[in-house]
């Protein structure tokens, strides 16, 4: 369990991920709505590379971003769907590439198509700023991107 006490240091948390990326990594943010998982996409962005202004993708359901080393950045929220139709076709494409890092949020509906080996944070809010985070790795890639993380300190 990691604890985040501001989001300043959720955003530098973020980073730390974004500067260990290699590309293929999945990851699969859970909390509920205001929990602060587009302020953790925002850092891992900056971290992995990528200048432009990251907007939470509710509306859209996906955003691709440009990142470094010729990399890519998904990030899919599937909150406003019930069934994924096509955005599942989608999803199972991008899990194939390598070059493409993918976030994605409200994963339930896809849980079918998402690979075991994935990075799974749960972000519970306590009180107004404080988060707590936990970790949960089932693959190699995973497991190893969850070893360097608890090296984060703020």
């Amino acid at each position: 369990m990691i604890h985040i006490r501001d989001e300043g240091i959720m955003q530098s948390f973020g980073e730390y991920i974004g500067g260990l990326l290699r590309g293929g990594e999945v990851i699969e943010l859970v909390g509920d709505v205001g929990a602060g998982k587009t302020t953790l996409v925002r850092g891992i962005a900056r971290g992995f590379g990528i200048g432009e202004t990251i907007q939470s993708p509710s509306f859209t359901i996906s955003r691709v971003y440009d990142a470094r080393d010729g990399l890519w950045l998904t990030h899919y929220d599937f909150y406003r769907l019930e069934q994924p139709g096509i955005m599942a076709d989608e999803l199972a494409d991008t899990l194939q590439d390598n070059k493409t890092v993918t976030i994605l949020e409200w994963g339930e509906t896809v849980k079918n198509i998402l690979p075991i080996d994935r990075l799974t944070i749960t972000i519970t809010p306590e009180g107004e700023t404080s988060r707590y985070l936990r970790l949960h790795s089932s693959g190699h890639f995973s497991k190893e991107l969850e070893g360097r993380l608890h090296d984060f300190t703020a």
